[in-house]
């Protein structure tokens, strides 16, 4: 009888076993709303044994507690004596839910008063327990303050004195018509509808509007030409790489903010990629996928149109990701067709990727492919929710108080409408950039491979445009900021305020908007964050006047616009912008 070799013998239970684990898996995903729970229950294991055998630490904390009863009591005693006694302790600058003068009086102060010393407290039991990973220490923080969160005075209609007189005010009206509003919400939530407010905002009527042709399309992206709007441009076209995560039309919003319209004004020939929207047939796209049929091939297009020798790059979040793999493919392969590279809100190194890092680990990333198994691709709506937990105060119980128990909506806003406009991502794709980017953080290491070879950002010496926001909860600026760290290129730097979206969408006139700016040479120091901030002056206004003159230094004399397409070079006109893969749904 053959002996049988164990290290390649199948067990034949293998297929099963999986297809059952993915199963189970992918049913907890769905209840869980994709969180992992096995996840949350160990970081909070971790913590929770950690601080049983921690006395000094316990001591520490009921020393803590009765301090602060201690002040909330002293600030009672004040506050009986005068109408104006300073506070035991001030709300963190950010937060916003206690500054109507209601909370002042008796006995709502003391009600916000005790909660902010109890999240204060809570926020030292979460931190600081000698021998918890960091990982588990940041999810028992954050899950801790999202519980607090919850149960905020602001909430509740007993404890909220801003509620309490906006029903007097409106006789209750105000709960009438946070119902409808419920109503409506749920309603169209049921029937896959975006949200009040959308449909002003129609895709090709209202935003995306600037004028343009399809001059390219393949499986996965179309390619917009936009017309010129000056009698001369410059040799060298702008090809901009978004993110899939979203659609592309967050870069031509309403005429008055279109980043688009703004190059084209500028002298600048634009071209723009527009994703697809996958399904469950597009499973197996990847990554490689993406550089291929995504930048790639719009540079074989551009070039073929245009006949430029050179291209200005541009990516945007994920697309300033995959933008830095194609620049350093290109420069390992000696291929020399980007004339420089702009990083909006783009990360390269995941080390530290913030408070999104939170829902990335191991048990985390077996429940989403567990998910994306059953379908073949990760929802947008899964990515919505992940960010707006992370900012819940805002996103979250503000628009619950405001809109269902006040009854006043929001009004839509052209960025709020395009946030609604939700796409998918692959599964194959989604899964290699958490595991690889995200997780291993082989981009950064050297490790990532494109056509079986490593590539290294070390390569880049193209010069280097690299935007990052203040208030960025996908991208934070100082993990953007590693770009020196990774790189010898000339970099100018910018961190500008706003968040993740508004950030980059600043538009010349739009009131409070500043931003600093430092420009480090090729081969220069890598400062850290904290050094480049004491470094740099503060400008007021838009950053993209400061965009538009580097890229006008690093082009050359304006020439006659080139043609839109180039039927002869099997690059015809397709359609009119913004094309048809912008309105899948």
């Amino acid at each position: 009888m053959p002996e049988v070799n164990s290290q390649t013998a199948t067990d034949p239970l293998d297929g099963l076993s999986e297809t059952l684990d993915r199963a189970t898996t992918a049913a907890f995903a769905q209840v869980t709303f994709g969180l992992s729970p096995v996840t949350v229950a160990q970081a909070f294991s971790d913590w929770g044994l950690h601080l049983a055998v921690s006395p000094g630490k316990q001591l520490q904390l009921g020393a803590k507690a009765m301090r602060k009863c201690l002040r909330l009591a002293d600030y009672a005693a004040r506050s009986a004596a005068k109408n104006d006694a300073e506070r035991a302790i001030e709300p963190l600058p950010q937060d916003r839910r206690f500054a109507d003068t209601a909370w002042a009086t008796p006995p709502f102060n003391l009600i916000s008063q005790a909660f902010l010393l109890n999240q204060q407290w809570w926020h030292a039991a979460t931190t600081g327990v000698a021998g918890v990973t960091k990982h588990h220490e940041d999810m028992v923080a954050f899950t801790v303050r999202q519980w607090l969160d919850t149960v905020a005075p602001t909430n509740f209609l007993a404890t909220n004195p801003v509620l309490q007189q906006r029903i007097l005010d409106t006789g209750g009206r105000c709960l009438i018509d946070g119902v409808r509003n419920l109503m409506d919400d749920m309603g169209r939530m049921v029937r896959g509808q975006p949200p009040a407010g959308a449909e002003a905002f129609r895709v090709g009527e209202s935003v995306a509007t600037a004028s343009g042709k399809v001059v390219c399309r393949n499986r996965l992206m179309e390619l917009i030409q936009y017309a010129p709007t000056t009698d001369m441009v410059r040799p060298e076209p702008i090809l901009i790489v978004p993110a899939w995560i979203m659609k592309y039309y967050i870069l031509d919003l309403s005429p008055g903010n279109s980043l688009v319209n703004w190059l084209t004004g500028q002298g600048f020939t634009v071209f723009m990629i527009s994703w697809s929207n996958p399904g469950s047939a597009d499973r197996d796209l990847d990554m490689e996928d993406y550089r291929r049929l995504g930048p790639m091939a719009a540079l074989d297009a551009i070039c073929a149109i245009t006949g430029a020798a050179s291209v200005h790059s541009v990516g945007y979040c994920l697309g300033g990701t995959l933008l830095s793999i194609v620049a350093a493919t290109m420069a390992r392969d000696g291929d020399e067709r980007l004339a420089s590279v702009t990083l909006l809100a783009a990360q390269t190194e995941f080390c530290e990727p913030g408070e999104l890092g939170l829902f990335i680990d191991q048990g985390q990333l077996n429940l989403l492919e567990s998910l994306m198994w059953s379908r073949g691709y990760f929802d947008s709506s899964q990515m919505g929710g992940a960010f707006q937990i992370l900012r819940s105060n805002d996103l979250v119980w503000s628009r619950l108080l405001t809109t269902y128990l006040m009854g006043e909506r929001e009004p839509m806003t052209d960025l709020m409408a395009w946030n609604a406009d939700g796409t998918r991502m692959p599964s194959a794709m989604h899964s290699q950039y958490l595991r690889q980017l995200f997780l291993g953080d082989d981009l950064s290491e050297g490790r990532y491979k494109v056509d079986g070879r490593t590539i290294s950002l070390s390569a880049m010496r193209q010069p280097m445009f690299v935007v990052g926001t203040e208030r960025d909860h996908v991208a934070p600026w100082r993990s953007v900021h590693k770009i020196h760290r990774l790189t010898g290129a000339a970099i100018d730097f910018v961190l500008t305020s706003g968040g993740h979206n508004a950030g980059i969408v600043s538009e010349p006139g739009r009131p409070r908007r500043s931003y600093r700016l430092l420009r480090r040479e090729a081969d220069g120091p890598a400062l850290d964050p904290d050094e480049w901030l004491t470094r740099t002056q503060l400008f007021e206004g838009s950053w993209w006047p400061a965009w538009s003159d580097w890229l006008k230094r690093h082009s050359g004399e304006a020439a006659t616009a080139p043609p839109m397409g180039a039927p002869d070079k099997n690059y015809p006109i397709i359609a009119d912008a913004p094309g048809h893969y912008v309105l899948e749904r």
